[in-house]
């Protein structure tokens, strides 16, 4: 089996998930490639988080607050970086100049500007495989909408809506943290933060937004800085974008709504998908994450909505079993499997079963923008498609 040797650079929630399923890869008995964390960067050495690294990763050889000691570390191969959004273009292009395969987190680049020095350097360094973290795309339910996009099922679209709801920041004494200040997580606010996740099915199938209205909110405008204080919150709270898209196989124009918030009551962390079709529909739901609702229309027969329970209908084979139900440690081991497959076979094996790529990152910085431009001008804006 092919060892691909890892550095991580950030050791918050998500480097930790990464060790965790590196850990469980045995989980896989059909891939042939396998990673092997060798190197952990934080930006601070505290004993606690650090600890956890070196108690937990038997392969680890360097630790180091320096993310170029690391990246000059001839043992890594490749990086997992996930660090604030004001850091990407300055870590990705340095780890892609050094030589190293990358998946890096959303929303790759703090703006435009950033993201095109970032796909520039991709450009430039063709032997590095590059890919962004979203781990939505892998849950059985979605991967099988994918199938059913590929197959046409839906036939032609009448509507699609995406979101990604959070109540993470409803609390207004919640103290702030980097993603409520403009120079760390930048203009786009929530968007950036979530978007991406959003945007990953739609625009793999071909649903490109044409134009924008946003309407963005900042809701709780200050928080506690920790020190007794109170800080203010400057970055957008919550977003919905209303755009239109076309349908690649009809050529026809539909609505299509995507919604990002932090501040959603009732909810903790609902990503979900609709679509609309005229032969088939369905609709799908974190809250109910193992379920997919799915409407397949008989020609002059009743329209009824069916459930269907998913199980552990994995793309990269499981040792679990189908009838189990599939969480979310599961999916981010299905995200990783896909990184390494495509590493090593340079394909997926279907169109929605590989991690989201840097061509896609530029689309939804494309959409951001000109959600920005919307919310300033209190208009519609076109998005550019060059």
């Amino acid at each position: 089996m092919r060892t691909v040797r890892f550095g991580i650079i950030g050791g918050g929630m998500m480097g930790r998930e990464f060790v965790s399923a590196a850990a469980r890869w045995l989980h896989l008995p059909e891939m042939t490639i396998r990673p092997e964390i060798v190197a952990v960067c934080n930006r601070t050495l505290d004993a606690p988080k650090i600890d956890w690294f070196r108690k937990n990763i038997p392969t680890l050889t360097q630790v180091t607050s320096d993310y170029r000691e690391l990246l000059s570390n001839p043992q890594v191969e490749a990086v997992y970086i996930a660090v604030p959004h004001n850091l990407h273009e300055e870590f990705y292009t340095a780890a892609l100049d050094a030589g190293k395969h990358l998946m890096g987190e959303k929303p790759f680049g703090i703006d435009l500007a950033a993201n095109e020095s970032i796909l520039a350097a991709v450009r430039k360094h063709p032997d590095c495989f590059v890919r962004c973290a979203s781990q939505f795309v892998f849950f059985p339910a979605v991967q099988r909408i994918g199938r059913m996009i590929e197959a046409g099922a839906f036939g032609q679209i009448i509507e699609v809506n995406a979101g990604f709801l959070h109540g993470s920041d409803l609390n207004p004494r919640k103290p702030i943290n980097w993603k409520r200040i403009v120079k760390d997580n930048g203009e786009y606010g929530v968007m950036g933060d979530l978007g991406p996740h959003v945007c990953t099915v739609p625009f793999r199938a071909g649903w490109i937004p044409r134009n924008v209205r946003a309407v963005l909110s900042n809701i709780v405008r200050e928080r506690p800085d920790g020190k007794g204080g109170m800080a203010p919150c400057e970055t957008w709270d919550n977003a919905t974008l209303l755009c239109e898209a076309q349908d690649p196989a009809s050529g026809s124009a539909f609505p299509f709504t995507l919604r990002t918030e932090r501040i959603a009551p009732g909810q903790k962390n609902n990503w979900y998908i609709e679509i609309y079709g005229t032969r088939a529909s369905v609709r799908y739901s974190l809250n109910e994450a193992n379920t997919l609702e799915l409407l397949e229309y008989t020609p002059g027969g009743a329209q009824s909505w069916q459930k269907v329970g998913m199980g552990h209908e994995v793309t990269y084979q499981s040792i679990t079993s189908e009838i189990f139900q599939c969480g979310v440690c599961d999916v981010i081991l299905q995200m990783w499997a896909a990184f390494l497959y495509e590493l090593e076979r340079g394909e997926t094996p279907g169109r929605f079963a590989g991690c989201a790529t840097p061509e896609e990152s530029a689309l939804w910085h494309k959409l951001f923008t000109a959600a920005l431009e919307s919310q300033a001008s209190g208009a519609t804006e076109s998005i550019s498609d060059s």
